[in-house]
């Protein structure tokens, strides 16, 4: 593999998890962002993965202060890609955005540099063409809470060069994910694919008033000997995805996303039940009630 040193693009919630993972795992990372004060936020995020890592994986003080030392933020795009072998775009998931993004990047980055998305809602196809490079651009796609739910979805397109993909593949295991190769495009991926009519079914099910949340949840982890539900699962997303994607499909007509939403909005929303992120959504954390060995009683 000749992957040795990365540049995350992007640092919100997922391409600090990224950038974070890449460097625990031994690799030199550069963290762009577009301004200062989205650094220092960045600076936040990451100093703040030290204590996940420590209480989820063991790790030890000076394994997260080294893997925090391999880490570099610029805001200089040309700076930061400069002796890049892989760039992982995280950056918001509006086209005009990414499109700009990459227009930008082709310009400064070494020819050798491969290009890699973690885009969850759109297809390669939808982006190559702004690359300058389709047969070194493909999708990585990562879930939140990156060290612990460590799957790595690697999604090529038509033109995508065979031995990118297979790089890609084995970047992914050396930074200790699941890959799990795609070999065409798939909206969703495969995890999304599985997930969100499996999410779908369980707001339907609650917005129609045939249960409450803990019902549908204790009804699936009992039912199927796993722990957690699909409402624990939400708030671990956070509620703002869900409501804000059954917002947009309700303003175009469809009457059930209506419904959702409307709940999502007024049972929670409104009342500052973010998910797990704020400590409180469908549960209250650090400790919710599906933990407790009485709730499937």
């Amino acid at each position: 593999m000749d992957i040795n040193k990365v540049l995350v693009a992007g640092s919100g919630v997922l391409g600090s998890q990224i950038a974070f993972q890449t460097a625990f795992y031994g690799f030199k990372v550069s963290v762009y962002d577009i301004n200062e004060e989205a650094l220092e936020k960045a600076k936040e995020r990451l100093t703040g993965l030290k204590a996940n890592y420590q209480e989820d994986l063991g790790a030890t003080q000076e394994a997260v202060d080294t893997a925090y030392d391999r880490l570099s933020l610029y805001t200089n795009l040309a700076e930061a890609v400069k002796d890049v072998d892989l760039v992982i775009e995280a950056v918001p998931e509006v086209i005009d955005i990414k499109k700009a993004f990459y227009e930008n990047l082709s310009k400064v980055a070494p020819q050798n540099t491969i290009f890699a998305s973690n885009s969850s809602t759109m297809i390669p196809s939808q982006l190559v063409e702004f690359t300058g490079r389709p047969e070194k651009f493909l999708h990585l796609h990562f879930a939140n809470r990156i060290w612990v739910n460590n799957t790595a979805e690697i999604m090529k397109h038509e033109g995508t060069d065979p031995k990118v993909f297979e790089e890609v593949i084995e970047f992914a295991k050396a930074i200790n994910m699941i890959a799990l190769p795609i070999h065409k495009e798939q909206p969703g991926y495969i995890l999304n694919s599985l997930l969100v009519p499996f999410l779908d079914a369980a707001q339907n099910l609650v917005a129609n008033g045939i249960a409450d949340p803990e019902t549908v949840d204790k009804t699936w982890m009992a039912g199927m000997g796993v722990n957690r539900g699909p409402f624990g699962v939400l708030d671990i997303i956070g509620l703002n995805t869900p409501y804000n994607i059954a917002l947009q499909k309700a303003k175009s007509g469809n009457e059930q996303k209506a419904k959702i939403a409307e709940y999502f909005k007024t049972e929670l929303i409104d009342k500052g039940r973010l998910g797990i992120q704020n400590g409180k959504g469908f549960y209250d954390y650090p400790n919710p009630k599906y933990e407790d060995p009485k709730f499937l009683k």
